[in-house]
């Protein structure tokens, strides 16, 4: 239901919203059974975290961070200024995250776990940091694109040689633009986006 290959986990999270206005979209983190698994897949906890205090607030919460994210994501692309936005993230970066250990796992081999049942202020801040990284980093500041797709909304980081990557994934959004061109092509439409460029290998 969700990918995790925008570059940053905070851009990840921003990609969980409904994009306004665009078809087909749906709001991906809409309960706490969700939002527990998008951790897990997210890497934020182990796989079998118990997390027994998650709940409808959690969702909230969660929900108030992505849109600050996007909001001053959005303005760093020169889109509105994001009021109270970088406040907001500030505020819940300060939080303490869970803090990570190394355990033994069934076959002896080290594994990941938390020194403590996390709770919802100290994921948060662990995404919220994830922002404050990025926003901070001007190599990672200018790498942030937002996706060219026709009906995607996607954050991503642009780490592409020549850094003229178009799409957040050329597998998904990169591969319908050539579908559309194709049928396009093959009726005798017009292709609205201009002839087409050979795109080099990597670059999508």
């Amino acid at each position: 239901m969700w990918r995790f290959d925008a570059g940053r986990i905070c851009l990840d999270l921003a990609a969980t919203e409904r994009a306004g206005g665009v078809p087909g979209t749906c709001e991906q983190l809409d309960g706490p059974a969700h939002l527990a698994q998008w951790l897990t897949d997210a890497g934020l906890v182990p796989p079998g975290t118990v997390l027994p205090a998650l709940d409808d607030t959690w969702v909230a919460r969660f929900h108030e961070l992505r849109s600050a994210i996007s909001r001053l994501m959005a303005a760093q692309l020169g889109g509105p200024v994001a009021d109270g936005a970088l406040a907001r993230i500030n505020s819940l970066a300060s939080g303490a995250p869970p803090g990570p250990r190394a355990v033994r796992g069934a076959d002896g081999d080290l594994v990941r776990a938390l020194s403590a049942v996390p709770d919802c202020a100290g994921l948060l801040a662990a995404v919220a940091r994830d922002a404050v990284d990025l926003l901070t980093d001007p190599v990672a500041r200018a790498a942030l694109r937002r996706c060219q797709g026709e009906a995607c909304h996607r954050l991503y980081l642009d780490t592409s040689r020549g850094g003229r990557r178009r799409w957040c994934s050329g597998e998904v959004c990169g591969n319908r633009e050539r579908v559309a061109r194709h049928r396009r092509r093959t009726l005798g439409a017009p292709d609205v986006g201009g002839p087409e460029k050979e795109i080099p290998p990597g670059v999508e």
